[in-house]
């Protein structure tokens, strides 16, 4: 079975096609369906690797270690199917590897242009997803941008050639358009009809509306809808505003039938929907009884997808141990600022204290003192810390500076020149100039000490997580700061690099220099979120 299904989004940007693509995902995998997931993107960077935080949101990284849009993390939360750097594909990547064919002379002296050739490579990208993957029943791809936008022009040309060429059983076009509300209350369907009239100009009819609305669209709405956009009335849903959580959508659209309406038009038959998993989680969402305040001390907090899967992670592990968790955004610039730590994180700063801290990744010097004196905080105040990445490293540079006594450690990204370097470069980082994909990237191994934390998060057995950093703990200090009682708790396989660090006779303190962020999902919270969130719930609960 080789299914397409073509998601693509009209009217504005930021309506959440990531997330319906995802939720479809979900009602398809529950239906016993291999379901892949891809993301073509019209930027032409190669990749998200290099791209401002501040305004493209977080690099999500894949198990081969590509850094990729943060769409692909709704995937990883939402379905089950393996993602790499196949799944992501950019106007940068399409245009890069046609060049490239045209001078090795592959096109045999033709004139290269965007028909046939860029089209063609990006249908060569979607086919190589089913053709290559022996498992995969449908392909649901997401057209990033807007229909109208100059960018999108070539994904949206190479949808209508597949969707002509595989036939309209074997191809979909689902479309998430936009019904605002105006004064009174009233939808108006017109931005719908223009979005939609833009896609049959492309060339393309939409099988399939969703249409984003503040409430439930009652059915003559509907059919109105239907009959100025060709769709079938039966085919119109509503992606209505939650006042729960995003991982409900699923559960809303099966309540629509989308998933019975998609499997009819593919002419697959019928098959039992299996949604326990997604009941049950909102099941606990439902039960949470407890609450935590977490510090998030980061340096991107403006733009909340800078964090997408951090806050995520947070939220899942917030429902494996019935409680809400409270984010207390920190911009570590104020803690720089502050004549003490505890003046914002403390019971007088913001949000009344804080039942835990976490300090996420990061990369430049902004606002590294702030984070240190957050992890010193946390340290001597007995408030459970999880440092992740930049957040583990910073761990290191306190401990250097106020056990150890060395007031100018200090990592060689941020100060190339100190005496105690307890951050350091990576040895085949030194002569690396490029910054894009050229990090340790990607999933690695690592073995955690028996009677850590982190041992007694992941059990017996190697642990895989994902890896996106250049710097690393500096192995010419192990003795010194152990001796001194940091402990080091976990390492690549042989024991060559420093992977985990925690705290001595501390309720929860603990830093990894990978991303479990990147696994975590609503119905299996990553491991040392969970555990970090149980330790903050605890704390709360005794009123400490």
């Amino acid at each position: 079975m080789n299914k397409f299904i073509f998601v693509s989004g009209g009217v504005c940007s930021s309506l959440g096609k990531g997330v319906a693509a995802s939720s479809l995902g979900a009602l398809l995998e529950g239906r016993g369906l291999n379901v892949r997931m891809v993301k073509c993107d019209p930027y032409i960077n190669i990749d998200a690797g290099t791209m401002n935080p501040y305004q493209h949101g977080e690099v999500y990284v894949t198990d081969d270690g590509a850094e990729t849009d943060l769409d692909l993390g709704n995937y990883a939360r939402f379905t089950s199917g393996p993602l790499s750097r196949a799944n992501s594909i950019t106007t940068g990547q399409v245009y890069e590897s046609v060049i490239r064919k045209e001078r090795q002379g592959r096109y045999l002296g033709r004139c290269v242009q965007v028909i046939p050739h860029i089209t063609g490579e990006i249908k060569e990208r979607i086919l190589r997803i089913a053709g290559e993957d022996a498992e995969a029943d449908v392909v649901i791809v997401e057209i990033g941008g807007t229909v109208g936008d100059i960018e999108s022009i070539p994904f949206l040309e190479a949808a209508r050639q597949l969707i002509h060429e595989q036939g309209k059983t074997n191809a979909l076009s689902v479309h998430l358009t936009l019904i605002p509300s105006v004064a009174g209350g009233e939808l108006k369907t017109k931005p719908t009809q223009h979005s939609v009239k833009a896609m049959q100009e492309q060339g393309i009819q939409p099988d399939i509306l969703i249409c984003r609305a503040p409430v439930m669209l009652d059915e003559p709405t509907r059919r109105k809808i239907a009959l100025f956009t060709n769709v079938e009335s039966g085919a119109v849903f509503t992606s209505y505003d939650v006042e729960t959580t995003i991982y409900e959508i699923p559960l809303i659209f099966y309540e629509q039938k989308l998933d019975q309406v998609v499997l009819q038009k593919m002419g697959v038959e019928s098959r039992h929907a299996d949604l326990k998993a997604w009941y049950a989680m909102m099941d606990r969402f439902k039960a949470r009884t407890a609450a935590v305040r977490i510090g998030i001390v980061g340096k991107y907090l403006d733009l909340h997808d800078s964090y997408k899967s951090i806050y995520e992670a947070l939220f899942h592990a917030g429902l494996e141990n019935s409680a809400a968790v409270e984010l207390i955004k920190i911009d570590s610039a104020r803690l720089e600022e502050a004549d003490r730590a505890e003046d914002i994180l403390g019971p007088s700063g913001l949000g009344s204290g804080v039942d835990g801290v976490l300090v996420p990744g990061g990369f430049g010097e902004r606002g590294i003192n702030g984070m240190v004196a957050a992890a010193a905080w946390a340290r001597t105040s007995n408030i459970p810390y999880f440092g992740i990445c930049l957040g583990m490293q910073v761990m290191v540079i306190d401990w250097g500076r106020h056990v150890l006594g060395w007031e100018d450690a200090d990592s060689t990204e941020f100060n190339a020149g100190t005496a105690h370097p307890v951050i350091s470069l990576l040895e085949e980082q030194a002569a690396v100039k490029d910054y894009g994909g050229t990090m340790r990237l990607g999933t690695g191994e690592t073995v955690a000490e028996p009677g850590s934390h982190i041992f007694r998060a992941y059990g017996e057995g190697p642990i895989l997580e994902r890896h996106r950093h250049r710097y690393e703990f500096s192995n010419q200090y192990r003795r010194e700061m152990q001796e001194s009682g940091l402990r080091l708790t976990a390492f690549t396989p042989g024991g060559g690099l420093v992977e985990c660090v925690e705290w001595p006779e501390h309720p929860w303190g603990l830093g990894a220099q990978f991303h479990p962020e990147f696994k975590s999902k609503p119905t299996a919270a990553s491991p040392l979120f969970r555990d970090f969130i149980a330790a903050a719930r605890d704390r709360a609960s005794a009123g400490l």
